[in-house]
């Protein structure tokens, strides 16, 4: 799959986060919805990819936005994560990657000359239409988590 361009409906998932509780897109139908698609639990990008999401959570409430972390790796991993950095959102386990291919973030990756399927580092922002309406492709981690809490408040 490719990666879903604005103006296009967000595909449909339901994962369970850290804490066992099932999240459907559907469920939050009427609220701006911020995935960011993230490759690994507790590595240092990520960490701070996290923390700046954390940080500015009162701000994206104000707004009325639904944050949600996305990667591989289990909610077992995910709870360990969230109580080690005190992260109150929701961490989602796409253990098989099924979310990250619809969403066209599970992709050839290579490090060291090494080649592997991996996620790429993307934030989808939805709309209160189930529309995509901004993507961040190749997310660079500083200063992220304000651009995109400033895509929300124009929307």
């Amino acid at each position: 799959m490719s990666l879903i361009d604005p103006g296009k409906k967000a595909p449909a998932f339901s994962l369970k986060d850290q804490n066992g509780a099932a999240h459907k897109l559907a469920d939050y139908a009427g609220k701006p919805v911020v995935i960011y698609f993230y490759p690994k639990d507790d590595t240092p990008g990520c960490t701070k990819e996290s923390c700046a999401f954390q940080d500015n959570l009162p701000k994206f409430k104000t707004s009325k936005a639904v944050v949600f972390g996305v990667s591989i790796l289990d909610e077992k991993s995910k709870k360990k994560f969230a109580d080690k950095f005190k992260l109150t959102f929701s961490l989602l386990a796409d253990a098989d990657h099924e979310m990250a291919e619809k969403y066209g973030v599970w992709q050839e990756k290579s490090l060291y000359g090494r080649k592997f399927m991996g996620i790429v580092r993307t934030t989808y922002l939805i709309g209160a239409d189930g529309k995509v309406a901004r993507r961040w492709d190749n997310v660079k981690v500083d200063g992220h988590a304000e651009d995109v809490l400033t895509a929300v408040n124009t929307l």
